[in-house]
């Protein structure tokens, strides 16, 4: 295994771009990747781009007509077929959109195949994330599922146990629906309850199918959930499974939209809890992944600049092994891009000044809490069809 991290970046990533009135801004890409410049991260990682996917790994999780739909609207996006998800509200249609969506497709599947082939230990691509695509339909803001790609492209590599953990605000539904019933494949995914948030999926009852069945673990987390319940809802749940499960690769996901700044979602999590986070994947990557292999991925975030920025040159850092302080003052000339490119001021440090803690779930929990209900419900659903106790 090389010694340092593989980054994957393209420039061109900033054209998934759905027009300046959606959310999913893609200057959260280019100001993430100028914080990573400014605090020197980019020289200690091998930054790379890679080819974007082409049909035959495409058509790992998505169908050829789906794929002619896409390619159909990047040339003309006022014809969008509607029955593909596309020229919707969520995913409008936009010139090139083919093109952007492989393109970060590439880059996650790079990101896997440079783990695999050992020519990183971890490697990360935060442009990647885009979990909600189905195989026949762009959904959530997503055109092309690069996680549940770089997944299926470690498994035509030979993998045959691969871990993927979702920590996003919103359920991991596309990765999720693709390996439902493979039992190579173990996702985990937690998120706001369906209850109060889009895709109204991610019930702890949702268990996989078939072989699959016991695959697919679920931690519906309730609206307001902070630092110490989001904490201890993850160390309850995924720890204990990988060390079950023993992957060949570790894969996570690391939307920032959990954070209590974001605008599309009702959790109240810190960005030093989603540091927190990370630095958990990582540790746990090397405690149970063959050769601590960990391909790590952006995914959600709507707070362009307070937030994702911050939150992903953390996980830079993270899978560098050089994180950042998070008492670190941010460099002016970081911030001196944000004015320029968003007439906003960017923030001072890279720290929300919280201190993370959490109550273990070995210390004993609460039958009347709705966070600790949230968790034996997973625990109870999935736990004993891997022959785990609950």
């Amino acid at each position: 295994m090389s010694g340092r991290a593989q980054l994957m970046w393209d420039e061109a990533v900033t054209g998934y771009d759905f027009g300046s009135s959606h959310p999913m801004d893609p200057v959260r890409l280019a100001l993430t990747m100028g914080l990573v410049r400014a605090f020197g991260l980019d020289g200690a990682v091998d930054v790379r781009s890679a080819k974007p996917a082409g049909d035959s790994t495409l058509r790992l999780v998505h169908r050829g007509d789906y794929l002619d739909a896409v390619r159909a609207a990047s040339v003309d996006p006022r014809a969008a077929d509607q029955s593909y998800g596309l020229g919707t509200v969520d995913d409008p249609a936009f010139a090139g959109m083919h093109e952007a969506s492989a393109l970060i497709a590439g880059l996650s599947v790079g990101a896997a195949e440079a783990v695999w082939r050992g020519r990183s230990a971890h490697a990360v691509n935060f442009t990647g994330g885009l979990h909600h695509a189905m195989p026949g339909a762009a959904s959530g803001f997503c055109v092309y599922n690069d996680p549940a790609l770089a997944i299926a492209r470690l498994l035509e590599l030979g993998a045959e146990r691969v871990a993927y953990i979702d920590v996003d605000v919103h359920h991991g539904d596309g990765v999720q629906a693709a390996f439902w019933e493979d039992p190579r494949v173990l996702t985990v995914s937690l998120h706001e309850h369906p209850r109060t948030l889009f895709p109204q999926t991610g019930w702890p009852e949702e268990t996989g199918a078939g072989a699959g069945e016991g695959g697919a673990v679920n931690v519906a987390l309730p609206a307001g959930t902070g630092d110490a319940g989001w904490l201890r809802a993850f160390h309850a749940v995924v720890p204990e499974l990988l060390a079950d499960f023993r992957p060949q690769v570790l894969v996570t996901q690391h939307g920032a939209d959990t954070h209590f700044e974001d605008p599309l979602a009702h959790l109240a999590v810190s960005l030093d809890a989603q540091r927190a986070v990370m630095t958990a994947c990582h540790e746990l990557a090397h405690a149970y992944a063959e050769e601590g292999r960990w391909v790590a991925l952006g995914g959600g975030g709507y707070a362009v600049v307070d937030v994702v920025p911050r939150s992903w040159t953390h996980l830079v850092g993270i899978a560098a092994h050089a994180p950042v302080d998070p008492e670190s003052v941010i460099p002016s000339s970081w911030r001196d891009e944000v004015y320029a490119r968003t007439r906003q001021l960017g923030p001072a440090r890279m720290t929300d000044g919280r201190t993370p803690s959490w109550k273990p779930w070995e210390d004993g929990y609460d039958p009347a809490d709705r966070l600790d209900q949230a968790v034996l419900a997973t625990r109870r659903s999935a736990f004993p069809l891997r022959g785990l106790l609950a």
